[in-house]
């Protein structure tokens, strides 16, 4: 845990009591601050009362006595419309930030790298960590991924903090400046909760706030925003990194068709085929791939041990996961992919796809990845959205209703193996979300890999 000691003996307010919110509180607590903490649900508080936590009802303080307020970032403060207690904090001048901030503030020595975009953020601030562990580099990761900021060690500055971080989260980080930020991509998400895309772009543009030299920029280009931005940072005269995993980048670093190549120098040179590397299949992948290995090298370390750390690479689990092999049929556990942008991904990389999909269905279901579904041998539909989805792909592609996971997948392996195709997948990739056969995504990952265990002869490969 992070020790604040410029907090000992101050007011800090806490709002929102969730995963972050909590840790904040635990480690100003153990700072030796005052703690006011509140959350608006009654039975998130009471869990928080019976872990020791302080609660003052935010809403009826006196707003002269806290410093600051540590703002949970899935709370709105601005947009839609700006939560109650965010305005009396604004109204008395208190700042609002969130944990990252105390992050920054507490262990200044250390360097960070940090990681936004609307996808490939978890899968590159993974990769990066596991290069800096591979490379002997003293490293703890977490943020928007995994461990909440102040439950992370305490680096010193020879340590390199490697930071996940969502839009909400920017907006709440006033100390802001770090050694390397890494910009993925943006399409349209969280508008409603951004004002529109002008305040979302905005906000992912607060990485490169108050970087200073040698700090290093690394921007997707392969979007219309990126661009803008890396042009925009070009022309202060930051030092920046153009990552593409779509064309060939003067000056920057591209993954066309797998291949990774480093042109900062102009030396156009080839660094690793990444269609060797199974944990990073596709173009979006490749695309994490070019921003880890400049953020690493950003960083000092050298290609060769970057490389090697990239074929190491395990992938995450549910997104493009591979689970094992069965009598020449690969399965694939991509459970993450709750939308049908997300599930386009994985179908973009596989051309034999016995496709397992269904669940709660978001908004526009999947008649968007109507080109695609050539790659689809089969479909077999689970879940609430099942109707729905067959007529999407009603004369598209053929498919059968399965009802749950466990027949789905039996289903799809007894054909993918009798069809006998070169190449065959099995792709959970549900293009929906979990709650209405499932704890959450995750639970439907665990499962599909138990389903595939149990499946019945052959002999389950490595990767």
């Amino acid at each position: 845990m992070i020790d604040l000691p410029f907090l000992k003996g101050h007011v800090a307010a806490v709002m929102g009591l969730g995963k972050s919110g909590l840790s904040a509180a635990k480690a100003l607590l153990n700072s030796g601050a005052e703690v006011w903490a509140w959350d608006d649900k009654e039975e998130t508080r009471a869990l928080a009362l019976k872990q020791g936590i302080p609660l003052v009802d935010l809403s009826t303080c006196d707003w002269k006595r806290p410093e600051i307020v540590v703002w949970s970032p899935g709370i709105p403060h601005t947009w839609p419309r700006p939560h109650p207690i965010a305005e009396l904090a604004r109204k008395a001048g208190r700042p609002i930030l969130c944990d990252i901030d105390l992050l920054l503030r507490a262990r200044s020595e250390a360097s960070y790298v940090a990681i936004t975009g609307t996808n490939g953020k978890s899968t590159t601030t993974s990769l990066i960590g596991h290069i800096f562990k591979k490379a002997g580099r003293k490293v703890a990761v977490g943020g928007n991924l995994g461990t909440p900021a102040l439950d992370l060690e305490p680096l010193a500055r020879a340590g390199t903090y490697v930071l996940e971080l969502s839009s909400y989260q920017l907006e709440l980080v006033p100390s802001a400046g770090f050694g390397v930020a890494v910009l993925l991509n943006m399409t349209p998400d969280h508008l409603g909760r951004h004002g529109g895309m002008d305040g979302y772009i905005a906000a992912k543009r607060r990485i490169f706030d108050n970087q200073v030299a040698p700090a290093t920029a690394i921007v997707g280009i392969d979007d219309e925003h990126g661009r803008r931005i890396c042009s925009e940072l070009k022309s202060l005269a930051r030092s920046v990194v153009p990552i593409s995993a779509e064309t060939r980048v003067s000056g920057g670093i591209h993954a066309k068709d797998g291949l990774l190549i480093d042109d900062r120098f102009g030396k156009n040179e080839t660094v690793i085929d990444l269609n060797n590397v199974r944990s990073l299949p596709g173009r979006h992948n490749w695309q994490n791939a070019a921003a880890a290995y400049a953020a690493a090298t950003a960083s000092g370390l050298e290609q060769g041990a970057i490389v090697e750390a990239i074929r190491s690479f395990p992938g995450l689990a549910h997104r493009q996961e591979f689970v094992g092999i069965k009598d020449g049929v690969r399965f694939i556990n991509d459970s993450k992919a709750t939308n049908a942008d997300a599930a386009e991904k994985a179908l973009l990389c596989y051309d034999a796809v016995y496709w397992i999909l269904g669940g709660q269905a978001k908004e526009g279901g999947i008649d968007s990845l109507s080109p695609h579904f050539d790659r689809v041998r089969h479909a077999f539909l689970i879940g609430e959205a099942a109707n729905a989805f067959a007529h999407s792909l009603e004369g598209l592609a053929d498919f059968t209703h399965c009802g749950d996971l466990r027949t789905a997948t039996r289903a799809a392996f007894e054909m993918a193996r009798r069809d006998g195709v070169e190449g065959a997948v099995v792709l959970l990739s549900p293009a929906c979300a979990s709650w209405d056969q499932f704890k959450s995504f995750e639970d439907r990952g665990d499962q599909f890999r138990q389903f595939v265990s149990e499946l019945p002869d052959g002999e389950r490969g490595a990767p």
